[in-house]
């Protein structure tokens, strides 16, 4: 397959799959193992055309980000969010520096844990849609330092190739008693360090393997997770308020049932 349309496909992956709970990185990893790209340089593809999407978040909630940005120094309310988003950012910081070379090496090579977790994955949110806690908070911009730590540390989850970043920290804002709304809105917010710090440790770490032949395949995906991503972040909010995250959850267990039967029969 053509470079140029390998890249079109994933980053269309990422780009409707970033922000919805059904794992962005295990879809990825699936489609670059059913396409055969054993290149190296796909994976870091993979984590740069992230960023792609993480546009697509900045742009449409431009305004609010840039009046918190502004208002940092004479705003409280301001000062809070961003601290809020800051104390849920650090937890997977360090997770992600510690075990960066067993993440990337280990885990993102096996076709086994991504589909074992995206099945857990979609059973748990069943189950969290049916006994999460009655919604006590409805602002994704004024979180409890409380809680945004508790959705920080749901977000070490993600480290799992399968596992969902938006997933952990949406299962984590429910659990903690946000409503749908909120825990979908402060996902997308914390998606934007977290992912930015992540696409900014791999270039530092492996962009020697990322020659400026294949910059040009890496623009296309780019644009591609941009456009399908700001497509999805439009519509996810008012998807999730009528009909929840049962949807994902069963997408998730259908992908990882397939997946397991492709290791099985030998085809990834």
């Amino acid at each position: 397959m053509a470079d140029w349309l390998a890249a079109i496909i994933l980053g269309l992956v990422e780009g409707l799959t970033e922000f919805i709970p059904v794992s962005s990185t295990g879809h990825l990893l699936l489609t670059q193992k059913l396409l055969g790209l054993t290149d190296p340089r796909w994976t870091s593809f993979i984590v740069l055309i992230q960023m792609g999407a993480i546009l697509a978040v900045v742009a449409l909630y431009f305004a609010r980000l840039w009046k918190v940005l502004i208002g940092l120094p004479t705003d409280p309310k301001a000062r809070h969010f961003a601290l809020s988003v800051l104390i849920a950012f650090l937890p997977s910081v360090l997770v992600g520096l510690l075990l960066y070379d067993f993440i990337k090496l280990v885990l993102f090579d096996s076709v086994t844990v991504i589909c074992v977790s995206l099945i857990v994955g979609g059973f748990g949110l069943i189950i969290l849609e049916r006994f999460a806690p009655t919604p006590s908070a409805d602002d994704a911009m004024s979180l409890s330092w409380k809680r945004s730590l508790g959705v920080g540390l749901f977000q070490c989850l993600s480290v799992i190739p399968g596992v969902s970043r938006s997933g952990a920290t949406i299962a984590g804002g429910l659990t903690l008693g946000l409503d749908k709304r909120a825990a979908a809105e402060f996902s997308f917010f914390l998606a934007i360090p977290t992912m930015v710090a992540a696409s900014t440790w791999d270039i530092i770490q492996s962009g020697a393997a990322i020659d400026w032949d294949f910059g040009g395949i890496i623009a296309i995906g780019f644009v591609v997770s941009f456009v399908s991503g700001w497509v999805v972040v439009k519509a996810m909010v008012d998807f999730v308020a009528r009909h929840g995250f049962t949807p994902f959850a069963w997408w998730r267990i259908v992908v990882g049932v397939v997946g397991l039967g492709l290791v099985w029969g030998g085809l990834v």
